[in-house]
């Protein structure tokens, strides 16, 4: 290996445990900002349009009204005009295929009749009304009004409204607003962090209250995701983001060594992890990250997070580094091995899959298709992305005749009398008089 140490490298056995440290990289909150962020939801809930000026003075250093808290017409059609023709047509053809794979999600509506002659069935229906958030800070993030947008409008939600932080002087990033206008979003505030989560959560006299909110944010926002959770639906609760590469000697290391860079110039706390049977391929990758950090416009950042979270794990087959993967159920997994495909049904655990050398992860974040709001720190051993089924409520239904009643009654009459439901029994018992009485 090189002499500079830029992660760390574990040579894996059955005789090994897999590092602990890595399976516990959950969401902990410090009690200081949860109680900080509790504060928040109640002044925005008691005090509306009050305290969501009073915190954007305080926050964003922005004074605004509550007729200025929403983005104007006027603004979304300047904001077009402030970007480049590239940037547009690049929205567009992003957001086609976004559209187009999330249209192959929609389920259907079934129903049967059973051998009693009753009819059950199942209803897909959309919410109504979605809430949508796109941080702000050190760059826009334009990939976030699409993967967030798209799968309720194609759900079907009827109202969607976008809020992200206002910049200097109250103003919204063009790109951002400009990406919204191109997927027909009309209903943009500028409000951020978890006075924004509270206004969508509860309501305030300019911004009605939503049925779920999805879309990242800083630890305040994820807090107060957390908080509102039951007055409202929401995503997830999504962490710094994390790729996990499992490659053997075939692997390019220029091209291992991108990717995993790719995921760690996000945020210090991010996590890059490669399972790898080769040591020379692995020596590679390492000699490979510290020269392209050299290039990196926000290598601090990443080099911070390949020391404290970068990974190199040495096994002895790809069998052994598919368990691995699945223990720690990665954001982003990507396959990089002659016949890649062929294992895919073995990954039990992963948010979303890249296959092959020419998928590098970047590709699921802007243009391929899928979604890249993903379950992250393990959270993929019992969720999925965000997709369709996120904003799609599941109505059950069922219509039962006499002859059919009678069949079920019995059974219906001993569970409800043996729960000490006697007033359940009685309601299929009057029924069954009445049909004798007849």
């Amino acid at each position: 290996m090189s002499e500079e140490r830029i992660w760390q490298v574990i040579s894996y056995s059955k005789d090994t445990e897999f590092d602990q440290s890595l399976l516990n990289r959950g969401l902990e909150f410090d009690p200081a900002k949860e109680a900080a962020v509790r504060e928040i939801l109640e002044a925005v809930r008691q005090k509306g349009d009050a305290a969501l000026l009073e915190y954007t003075a305080k926050f964003d250093g922005v004074e605004l009204t509550s007729e200025k808290l929403q983005v104007s017409a006027a603004e979304l059609d300047a904001a077009q005009g402030a970007v480049s023709t590239e940037f547009l047509e690049a929205v567009k053809f992003a957001a086609e295929r976004i559209r187009r794979y999330h249209r192959k999600q929609l389920p259907e509506n079934w129903s049967y009749q059973d051998e009693t002659g009753a009819v059950l069935g199942r209803r897909y229906l959309p919410l109504r009304r979605v809430g949508v958030y796109v941080p702000g800070g050190r760059a826009p993030y334009p990939s976030s009004v699409l993967m967030n947008v798209i799968p309720p409008q194609v759900a079907g939600v009827e109202e969607i409204c976008l809020v992200t932080p206002p910049g200097p002087e109250g103003t919204v990033n063009p790109h951002i607003l400009a990406a919204a206008k191109v997927l027909g979003v009309k209903e943009i505030y500028r409000i951020g962090g978890a006075q924004a989560i509270a206004a969508m959560a509860f309501g305030t006299e300019t911004i009605p209250r939503v049925d779920k909110i999805c879309g990242p944010g800083n630890i305040y926002v994820t807090i107060a995701k957390k908080l509102v959770y039951g007055n409202v639906g929401i995503d997830m609760l999504a962490g710094p983001s994390e790729i996990a590469v499992v490659a053997d000697e075939t692997a390019n290391p220029v091209y291992v060594a991108a990717d995993l860079l790719s995921q760690a110039e996000h945020d210090p706390e991010a996590g890059a992890f490669l399972f790898t049977t080769s040591l020379h391929l692995a020596k590679e990758v390492e000699a490979e990250l510290i020269r392209q950090l050299a290039e990196l416009e926000r290598a601090e950042t990443a080099r911070q997070a390949l020391k404290r979270w970068g990974r190199c794990i040495l096994v002895s087959s790809l069998d052994e580094a598919i368990e691995l993967v699945n223990i720690l159920a990665p954001e982003h997994l990507e396959l990089y091995f002659a016949g890649a495909r062929d294992w895919l049904e073995k990954v039990k655990a992963a948010g979303t899959v890249f296959i092959g050398g020419y998928t590098p992860e970047p590709l699921g974040d802007y243009a391929s298709g899928t979604n890249h709001v993903l379950p992250t720190h393990g959270t993929a051993r019992f969720s999925s992305g965000l997709s369709v089924d996120d904003f799609l409520k599941r109505m059950s239904y069922s219509q039962y005749g006499p002859e059919a009643l009678e069949k079920l009654a019995p059974s219906v009459l001993v569970l409800a009398e043996t729960e000490g439901f006697t007033a359940h029994a009685n309601a299929v018992r009057v029924r069954l008089k009445e049909d004798n009485n007849e």
